[in-house]
């Protein structure tokens, strides 16, 4: 079960969650060409190892293991896992 960025992070973007994951899972982060096109970050549900590093350096709270995924928010599971489906 992977870790999920809901919409909190929509506008907001900060990467620190990008600096503390060990397996790189996090994108677009700062350097990536997408980053402006994005309009938030998101986490490859393939590559997410759960260590759920990033819930607590993310400063709007907006990830979530996916089990606790706000019910208004479960259309970022799809939203996660489709922005790698589409060249993320």
């Amino acid at each position: 079960m992977a870790h999920v960025i809901a919409e909190p992070c929509v506008g907001t973007k900060d990467t620190a969650c990008v600096d503390v994951c060990p397996v790189d899972c996090i994108h677009p982060g700062p350097s990536d060409d997408r980053n402006g096109s994005a309009d938030q970050l998101f986490i490859d549900p393939d590559t997410c190892i759960d260590c759920g590093l990033c819930v607590d350096e993310c400063p709007v709270q907006a990830i979530f293991p996916e089990e606790d995924l706000p019910d208004e928010w479960k259309v970022y599971v799809d939203k996660n896992a489709d922005w790698f489906k589409d060249g993320g």
